[in-house]
């Protein structure tokens, strides 16, 4: 299990760097390394379903504005949306 843990972090890490937008590279891959390897298994597959939402939704959500999307509320989704950049 640790290394189905060790390839879903490769792959959290490489998809919150490259997002498509600087801005998001940057905020995504800052939030990723400061919580990464504090989070369960649940939590990480909790952050590649964050991942998979699309930049201007994202962005939208961690500012406060309104998105297309409708976020859960989860421990990702309300460490995402407090995280200070």
């Amino acid at each position: 299990m640790s290394t189905d843990i060790e390839q879903l972090k490769k792959k959290i890490i490489y998809r919150s760097n490259y997002r498509g937008t600087k801005e998001m590279d940057k905020l995504l891959g800052a939030f990723t390394y400061k919580y990464l390897d504090q989070l369960n298994y649940e939590d990480l597959n909790q952050l590649i379903k964050l991942l998979e939402i699309d930049d201007n939704n994202l962005y939208n959500f961690y500012n406060g504005l309104k998105t297309d999307v409708k976020f859960e509320d989860n421990k990702i989704n309300n460490l995402f949306k407090n995280f200070k950049y």
